[in-house]
């Protein structure tokens, strides 16, 4: 029996890409979008794979409750979490607002917090769970810390979510956190060097980990780097 993968904010960019290439690994795809009808018209784009498309705002803790209680009244459990959906305020420090601030952490780490806490412990029943938080180097402490300020911050505190997720479950459960690079997205900009195919590369690696593969780890072209 496949694998199932949720992948949040899975509707465009690097989500769609990781959902695209985890179907053509043999992986059931649970598709995860704020708005369900992008969502449809996202999943009919990866062709034959098996995809199931949710309805899930990783910032509205109810909806990702209803989420999970769905999957769970058909039998869904998923093995695979990718925690991909984001947000990217560059305002600058002493010009960004509280609204703006809040924002950020309710999309950028809350979110995480949020389907960790309901899918991670399915995974630790089961004996089998991969968990992959979409980072940044704009959010690691070494190399001149944080860059945007919400933006930085907020990816900055999922890296040390990353660290206690990993540290708060069996070596079973690999949770890890991954740089996908500047990418061709509408969060990245026409000018960004990598496609989103490229992009979801390492995520797909970390999330189609080996039983001794590496957990509580920051990657970046399938190499770890500093946090």
């Amino acid at each position: 029996m496949p694998h199932t993968a949720l992948v949040t904010g899975g509707n465009r960019g690097i989500g769609l890409a990781i959902c695209r290439r985890l179907g053509r690994s043999g992986l059931d795809v649970v598709l995860g979008a704020r708005d369900t009808e992008r969502g449809r018209r996202a999943a009919a784009s990866l062709g034959p794979a098996a995809v199931r498309v949710e309805q899930l705002d990783v910032a509205d803790p109810d909806s990702v409750e209803a989420c999970a209680k769905r999957l769970a009244a058909e039998g869904v459990q998923v093995d695979v979490l990718v925690n991909n959906a984001g947000i990217y305020p560059t305002t600058p420090f002493f010009d960004l607002s509280e609204e703006t601030m809040a924002d950020s952490l309710q999309v950028n780490l809350l979110g995480a917090y949020r389907t960790s806490r309901a899918f991670v412990p399915g995974m630790v029943d089961r004996g089998y769970g991969r968990v992959v938080n979409i980072s940044s180097t704009g959010g690691r402490m070494s190399g001149g810390g944080p860059g945007p300020a919400a933006y930085g911050i907020a990816k900055a505190a999922l890296n040390a979510l990353t660290l206690v997720v990993a540290h708060s479950v069996p070596f079973h459960v690999k949770v890890n956190a991954v740089c996908p690079g500047w990418v061709r997205t509408d969060m990245g900009g026409s000018g960004a060097p990598l496609t989103p195919d490229q992009g979801a590369d390492t995520a797909v690696w970390l999330a189609t980990l080996p039983d001794d593969g590496p957990t509580a780890g920051f990657f970046q072209d399938r190499r770890p780097i500093t946090w």
